[in-house]
């Protein structure tokens, strides 16, 4: 790529060479002689591969300084006193064998020989792809690198550094077009290519691919710990919230179930409010990706902590107001339950028996006002509370085994 000078006469002494040695478009380049004879008559300089009318650029008499162009001038070259040739805004099409040819006094002509090289300002490169979004192991990215001209050296950037390149990575033998079959999501960022001669850099805008990949890893998370495949227990009437995660590429869509069965939601996250017996079992999170067309899930159990074994009495809400209604919700009921029974005062005296549910069967006790509702669970509903209501409430259970337990609770009824 650069401008030497060859002499086809073995005798010839005479050299070309190119000022700058390797001009760009657009330099101003000059045809540097050396070795010149004495006493020379005039030059003949010729821009082709011989000594034919048809390539004459200019003849240059020394003694006059005339110059006369010839057939290949184009208007941009002038010939020195010294014999060297000044060429202005070279284009493209100066380069090539250039000849100079000399006349001496004893009409003697020597000739001399050179090349010279004009390199392109290269446009800016274009980075194009068979696709910017593919499937991770199951398609292929193809990169081409175009670039208008003369070809040139090229060079590929990912995510603005030097790419090497791979095995993996094939790379065709002019360097512009770059292949991985079974694309992987670490080849997923931005590409950019970059073309070079000795005198033009130009790179590229970046190329951003995408590489869709998961669900994998699906778990469920609650307040940041894994609880894949464990049972996590929760306290009576409180609150739970379960994460769905997963490494996916687009974020997956959700679908929440508990007990196999779908629930309305589709969300990351599902909130579980005022936990109850009704509510344990198990809640499974599938995570579906709908450009990979995979999907995965993850489960966990829930179920009341062990403090809610033992029976106790929660009112919901836990103060209410004149005009509401209260749920005297019992947590840790008995599950082989065969009657339960609900006295307003102490269970000692009957004539205050509100209700009770003997196999699934209601009954109205004496100090039922019209406003209770007995459930099977052993809650009770008391409906339109007013001041008088307040007290205490007492709940009797007896099991198939004929155990017999007594729980109380106190109600409070707050002023409207």
């Amino acid at each position: 790529l650069s401008l030497s000078a060859w002499i086809l006469s073995t005798a010839a002494e005479i050299s070309i060479t190119p000022e700058p040695a390797q001009p760009g478009e657009g330099d101003n380049v000059t045809l540097v002689v050396r070795g010149l004879p004495g006493e020379l008559l005039a030059y003949n300089w010729y821009a082709g591969p011989t000594l034919s009318l048809t390539f004459l650029v200019s003849s240059y008499i020394v003694s006059t300084g005339d110059e006369t162009p010839g057939p290949a001038h184009t208007g941009r070259e002038a010939v020195r006193p010294d014999a060297s040739l000044d060429i202005q805004g070279v284009l493209l099409q100066h380069a090539g064998t250039y000849i100079l040819q000399t006349l001496n006094r004893q009409f003697q002509t020597e000739v001399g020989y050179g090349h010279m090289q004009v390199y392109e300002i290269l446009a800016q490169p274009t980075v194009v792809a068979n696709d910017t979004a593919l499937v991770e192991r199951r398609d292929t990215l193809r990169l081409m690198c175009l670039s208008p001209g003369a070809a040139a050296e090229v060079r590929w950037f990912f995510n603005g550094d030097s790419l090497p390149v791979a095995v993996r990575l094939g790379l065709s033998p002019d360097g512009r077009v770059l292949t991985r079959h079974g694309v992987r999501r670490e080849e997923a960022g931005a590409y950019q290519c970059e073309v070079s001669n000795p005198v033009s850099v130009s790179r590229s805008e970046p190329l951003n691919l995408t590489v869709y990949f998961g669900p994998e890893r699906v778990a469920i998370l609650q307040d940041s710990t894994t609880r894949t495949g464990c049972t996590i227990r929760v306290d009576f009437n409180t609150s739970l919230t379960l994460w769905c995660v997963s490494r996916s590429c687009p974020e997956p869509e959700y679908v929440w179930a508990f007990n196999g069965r779908a629930l309305k939601n589709s969300q990351d996250h599902l909130n579980i409010s005022n936990m109850s017996a009704s509510q344990e079992g198990t809640y499974t999170c599938i995570a579906k990706n709908s450009k990979t067309l995979l999907s995965g899930s993850a489960s966990v159990v829930v179920k009341l902590s062990a403090a809610a074994v033992a029976m106790m009495i929660v009112p919901v809400p836990t103060k209410p107001m004149e005009g509401q209604d209260v749920t005297l919700t019992v947590q840790g009921y008995p599950k082989d339950l065969l009657v339960y029974a609900w006295y307003r005062g102490p269970a000692s005296e009957p004539n205050r028996l509100l209700s009770q549910l003997p196999s699934g069967n209601w009954i109205a006790g004496p100090a039922h006002t019209g406003r209770e509702v007995g459930f099977a669970n052993c809650s009770l509903l008391v409906q339109k509370l007013n001041l008088t209501d307040t007290g205490r409430y007492t709940l009797k259970t007896v099991t198939l085994q004929g155990k017999t337990d007594t729980l109380e609770v106190e109600l409070q009824v707050a002023r409207e």
